[in-house]
């Protein structure tokens, strides 16, 4: 019995370590904090060093990145790209406008708390946030993935009702599948 349980946490271990290592993003850029995404990527940085690189569909990425302000409608895809990707599944919300609305936050076609519609993992604040600032947010993201803290993906699928509540509530004309995971 006790082998069984070392050989489970080791197997969790060796999964997380790798996803850790591994991580390939789909940027959701809606406004000018997409612009950092670039050069985040680029050899001065070199975020690929680190396991992270971009994908090319959201079934082939692990991360949604999502930057700049977002719109009513574009929380319809967001939310799309969202349910479209594999699990284990993580979210970063980047800038403030993604986080609170930033300076449209009194707009009524402006989405204030993302958390609402999905799970977020990492916040990374600022007006625009550079390149050490979403590097050190992926570091905080790799550290939850390698604790086994991430699984806001899980969270999502358990409470969906919720979630659908809640967009439902913010977007009227709802022409979505409902994916039965």
């Amino acid at each position: 019995m006790e082998n069984k349980r070392n050989s489970q946490t080791i197997a969790e271990y060796i999964k997380n370590w790798s996803r850790k290592h591994s991580l390939f993003i789909m940027a959701y850029g809606t406004g000018c904090g997409a612009i950092e995404i670039p050069a985040t990527l680029t050899s001065r940085y070199d975020a690929e060093r680190l396991g992270i690189r971009g994908a090319a569909t959201p079934r082939q990425a692990d991360v949604l990145l999502i930057t700049g302000y977002l719109a009513t409608k574009t929380l319809k895809r967001v939310i799309r790209v969202y349910e479209q990707m594999q699990d284990p599944k993580y979210v970063i919300a980047f800038g403030s406008c993604t986080i609170n609305g930033g300076m449209y936050y009194d707009s009524y076609n402006t989405i204030n708390v993302l958390e609402k519609y999905i799970p977020v993992d990492v916040y990374i604040n600022g007006c625009m946030p550079r390149p050490e600032a979403v590097i050190a947010g992926f570091q905080q993201l790799q550290d939850k993935i390698a604790r086994g803290e991430a699984d806001n993906g899980t969270r999502y699928k358990e409470n969906l009702e919720w979630y659908r509540a809640n967009q439902h509530r913010v977007i009227k004309n709802w022409r979505m599948p409902d994916y039965n995971w």
